[in-house]
């Protein structure tokens, strides 16, 4: 081949390389195009599969909190629950003892009445030992019992009361003024009484004593000999003097 058809022959190569460039240019553009979308679309995609799996994550921990706070919850309504039981056999233990207080007035009503009727009568036989405060008393009693305002639980607690009173004149030792009637005359006395062993009177002028004889319910008259001891023993339960030993008359135990 001539030089000058080898020449033509490179040029017409090199024109055919030029064409296919041009005609491939277009397509591989397209290509890349489509590739960086792919990418892009590809990291949006990346980014709302990370966020959703945050999402994930945090609604477990909420669902796993939920789940401890119903079992907290379970364990609490089961404690209410017991609660609420242990309460309702307290209410339904109260309910009875409401029903049954009818029925405890319509008993204790009457004791009550009884207690103060025997009061009274105990007190007119027993040795007059601050006689008219304690027949006082019942009447109180008598008058309480009929009255609406005040309730059946403090009407026994003062008849109670009335009892512990009788009960402490049995050992008690007191001094207190009074009068006595001494054959037919009034006379103004100290009273002193020993419990309910011995119950003497004491002139004011100290002059004359007596004693209380419970059988015959009336008062005799001491011995001087007597005079000196009962004025020690109203000295003593004034508080005026020391208590020392003393002789009284004292009937003796049948």
């Amino acid at each position: 081949m001539s030089k000058r058809t080898q020449i033509a022959a490179c040029v017409v190569g090199a024109l055919a390389l030029a064409s296919t460039s041009t005609v491939f240019a277009g397509p591989l553009e397209d290509v890349q195009k489509e590739s960086r979308k792919i990418q892009v679309d590809a990291a949006k995609s990346q980014e709302k599969i990370n966020s959703l799996h945050e999402q994930s994550q945090e609604l477990l921990v909420e669902y796993r909190n939920v789940i401890d706070q119903t079992e907290n919850l379970k364990i609490y309504n089961d404690y209410l629950a017991g609660l609420v039981a242990d309460q309702q056999k307290v209410i339904d233990s109260l309910q009875r003892q409401i029903d049954s207080i009818e029925e405890t007035k319509q008993n204790i009503v009457p004791l009550m009445k009884k207690m103060i009727a025997s009061l009274e009568n105990f007190i007119k036989l027993d040795v007059p030992i601050n006689l008219e405060e304690r027949l006082d008393r019942v009447d109180r009693l008598n008058a309480l019992m009929s009255n609406s305002s005040v309730t059946v639980s403090e009407q026994f607690r003062q008849v109670l009361d009335a009892y512990s009173i009788e009960n402490d004149y049995g050992r008690m030792i007191q001094s207190y003024k009074g009068s006595i009637d001494a054959s037919g005359t009034q006379v103004a006395v100290d009273f002193f009484n020993l419990g309910r062993t011995a119950l003497i009177a004491l002139s004011l002028d100290q002059s004359a004593a007596w004693v209380w004889d419970n059988d015959s319910r009336t008062w005799e008259a001491l011995g001087d000999e007597y005079l000196g001891s009962v004025v020690q023993a109203v000295r003593m339960a004034q508080g005026l003097v020391p208590e020392d030993l003393v002789e009284l008359p004292i009937k003796a135990a049948e």
